[in-house]
């Protein structure tokens, strides 16, 4: 379930399924690209956190039961969708409050955030390549974030990582005690500055970025057609 809430200007999105460790169904990922959708182009919306809710994890990733049991995946198309500023530009800043497990799909939500805020207790983990499957969008932005060897070693491995060394190569902006509050704290103060120099000055930082996803998308659905077993 994905719940939105405005408050001050700022969108609050929920990642709500805490008993499945905020995992994404195809449902769930239809959902959150509507949610982008509308608030791009919503007035009231001038910043955007999001989060997941309970305490174990931020988002769990695809929801692989779902996939064992019906044997589909979303299309590259919905996967793109619930990405910020993957399907479209999304022009408004975004904070991502992390805590507990960050996986596949959840790190490519949050690495499409603007800031990353996470607690120090934070687990970070790319586990697609383990199972045969893949995490396509990430792997085209990933290496101008934190460079390539990084993004090679976290993404072939799929090694778990912590929250200070997510920080130290550049996957994460900050930590804090409490993201959320922090998250909720930056946003409201972006809130407040004027939404056309906010909006212009995002598409010129992230002009490289709509130019490789651009390029590389057709690459990124052909790969996932390709792969046995795989999702986003």
């Amino acid at each position: 379930m994905i719940d939105s809430a405005i408050q001050s200007g700022v969108l609050i999105i929920t990642l709500n399924r805490p008993d499945r460790l905020n995992a994404l169904d195809s449902h769930d990922k239809a959902a959150l690209g509507r949610v982008w959708h509308k608030a791009q182009h919503d007035q009231a919306v001038r910043a955007v956190v999001l989060h997941g809710a309970g305490e174990r994890a931020f988002c769990a990733g695809s929801d692989l039961k779902e996939i064992a049991a019906t044997k589909q995946v979303a299309t590259t198309d919905i996967l793109a969708s619930c990405i910020p500023g993957v399907a479209e530009d999304f022009t408004k800043p975004i904070v991502a409050a992390l805590h507990g497990h960050v996986i596949g799909l959840g790190i490519s939500i949050a690495m499409y955030c603007d800031f990353r805020i996470a607690a120090p207790q934070t687990r970070f983990c790319f586990p697609e390549v383990e199972h045969d499957m893949l995490s396509g969008f990430s792997a085209v932005e990933l290496p101008a974030l934190i460079g390539e060897a990084a993004a090679l070693d976290i993404m072939l491995t799929g090694r778990s990582f912590d929250a200070e060394e997510a920080q130290h190569i550049g996957l994460v902006s900050s930590l804090a005690k409490d993201p959320l509050v922090e998250a909720m704290a930056l946003a409201t103060r972006l809130a407040a500055l004027p939404t056309s120099a906010m909006a212009w000055s995002k598409r010129l930082l992230l002009a490289e970025r709509r130019t490789r996803l651009n390029r590389h998308y057709a690459l990124v659905d052909r790969a996932r057609q390709e792969v046995g077993r795989y999702e986003q």
